[in-house]
């Protein structure tokens, strides 16, 4: 059987990229790190990594083995998080963030029954873009997100963190019911080639999404109108000046005068919870998520 201890050498060379910082990664020498894979290696009867240079690299075997090594060593994280866990009070803060439309949306039915239940935890949130929050959370500076990941653009998250899928839901064409399509029961991304589009500024999430779902369509999309909130967006395709993708949960409220119609090919985005696995605030942690899952299987009317 693969030694724990040495699969967690394994995964931190391939994390850090060297024996040196995966030594100081699990704090102890390089040679203790060398003799952890080499007895690796012995028990699985591979060759695990390579020179390269004034370096090693993994070998094609030790890639494979890396790969079973994270879930593993996340596992066991995991695992010890619980132990930990057992009897431990909720308190203290809860640093929260997200995505405005899935906060309003999902936050807070589970912040008001999450409070109730541990009276002595103190939660704070701001909101912001994935682009934005992320490096927050890796840094420390939060310890749970809800963030967005569209399926034609599936966010890329940093090693080191766990996520939870809430939500998934469908992405509609919002357009005035003045709109040539207004009366259309679906309607096909290639024909709107020559659409002004509004959408969420570059970078984020929802404007990559639509960049590559367009663009694949009918051609680069001329988004003209970039807002961060998508009331703002709603607003704007009301008055018949631009058309927008929005997903069901940001399609509440709408303003008057607005249509959303299904696409072909159809279009989904993700509500994803996300956390790092050694946070101080794990044990709140955990408990906003029990309680976000069990509130989570359908938007709010």
């Amino acid at each position: 059987m693969l030694n724990l201890e040495r699969l967690r050498a394994l995964h931190a060379v391939a994390v850090h990229g060297s024996v040196t910082r995966a030594a100081s990664v699990l704090h102890i020498t390089p040679s203790g790190v060398s003799q952890q894979l080499a007895r690796l290696e012995r028990e699985s009867g591979h060759r695990l990594l390579e020179p390269h240079g004034r370096s090693v690299r993994l070998t094609h075997a030790g890639r494979v083995l890396a790969d079973h090594a994270a879930r593993v060593v996340a596992e066991a994280t995991a695992a010890e998080a619980d132990l930990a866990d057992l009897g431990e009070e909720v308190l203290g803060p809860l640093r929260l963030g997200g995505v405005s439309s899935s906060l309003r949306a999902l936050l807070p039915d589970a912040l008001a029954a999450l409070t109730e239940a541990h009276p002595r935890l103190t939660p704070t949130l701001v909101d912001g873009e994935a682009v934005d929050i992320v490096p927050m959370l890796t840094r420390g500076d939060l310890d749970l997100l809800l963030v967005e990941s569209w399926v034609n653009r599936p966010l890329a998250l940093p090693a080191g963190l766990a996520t939870r899928t809430l939500a998934t839901e469908e992405v509609h064409l919002a357009v005035s019911v003045h709109h040539r399509l207004a009366d259309r029961e679906v309607v096909a991304l290639e024909e709107l080639g020559d659409q002004v589009w509004a959408s969420c500024p570059p970078g984020t999430e929802p404007y990559e999404a639509l960049v590559q779902a367009v663009r694949a369509a009918s051609g680069e999309p001329e988004i003209r109108y970039t807002v961060t909130e998508f009331a703002t967006q709603l607003s704007l395709v009301a008055r018949d000046l631009t058309v927008a993708l929005l997903p069901e949960m940001g399609q509440r409220p709408a303003p008057e005068g607005v249509r959303f119609l299904p696409i072909r090919p159809r279009l989904r985005r993700e509500i994803k919870a996300a956390w790092t696995t050694t946070g101080s605030a794990r044990s709140a942690v955990r408990a906003c998520v029990e309680i976000l899952v069990n509130r989570a299987t359908t938007p709010p009317d």
